[in-house]
């Protein structure tokens, strides 16, 4: 039996993922963490989501540690979300979570060698984001060779998303079938604005560009996308 598991925000990415791991594999555990994140409705927005799109297994986990030692607008209420702006600065922006991917993709690989799964799945992309460094490939191949190592199993980390924009992800989500789900029920706004979201940060921007592109142009990105994922 093919056995996944899906690191599950609620999120345009994480449930794009979980729609593809669901056609590919026998078995999809979801893993939604609690972090103590400015946002609780992705929490409940998860539950909802895993249980419509057929996941076998939902756990929420508490890491409520990690809002204690992780400074950001995501886990504060008194550190304002950015609005997008087209002239970044080399800073990383509020908005990174710091040590979060390193946290949950750790405690993702204990579950996975526990209920001998080899494939965990994380919706990571270094296309289309918003410069944080816990989304490169570099950092996910280097940890999961040190998972690796550490726990003496083969576990795969599975980045789908790894080098499509968003456009393709939005293409993606189509092909399966899943446009609508993905752009009326996820959470991505880093203003807690299910759906279309707050059209202001960073996340909204990305993602609505993504989708105009998309709407506006499908055979090409359709396509693009074929070429990059091998789809039929």
């Amino acid at each position: 039996m093919k056995r996944a598991i899906v690191i599950f925000s609620g999120g345009q990415d994480s449930t794009t993922c979980l729609i593809k791991a669901i056609q590919d594999y026998d078995e999809v555990h979801c893993i939604t963490f609690d972090y103590g994140q400015r946002h609780r409705l992705e929490i409940e927005i998860s539950k909802k989501l895993s249980f419509l799109l057929g996941a076998t297994v939902h756990k929420i986990l508490d890491v409520k540690l990690l809002n204690e030692l992780a400074l950001s607008s995501l886990t504060r209420d008194n550190i304002l979300v950015p609005n997008f702006t087209e002239n970044k600065v080399s800073n990383l922006p509020n908005t990174f979570v710091p040590g979060r991917n390193i946290l949950f993709l750790t405690l993702a690989s204990i579950y996975a060698y526990q209920v001998q799964s080899e494939s965990i799945i994380t919706g990571v992309c270094e296309t289309d984001f918003s410069g944080y460094p816990d989304c490169r490939n570099e950092f996910i191949t280097s940890l999961n060779l040190a998972i690796n190592l550490g726990l003496s199993k083969n576990i795969c980390f599975e980045t789908p998303l790894m080098w499509i924009n968003k456009a393709e992800i939005w293409a993606l989500a189509d092909y399966y079938g899943h446009l609508e789900t993905i752009r009326e029920q996820t959470l991505t706004c880093y203003n807690g604005i299910q759906g279309d979201g707050c059209k202001k940060c960073d996340a909204c921007y990305l993602r609505l560009k993504g989708l105009y592109q998309y709407l506006n142009n499908k055979d090409a990105v359709l396509c693009s996308l074929k070429k990059i994922t091998h789809l039929n």
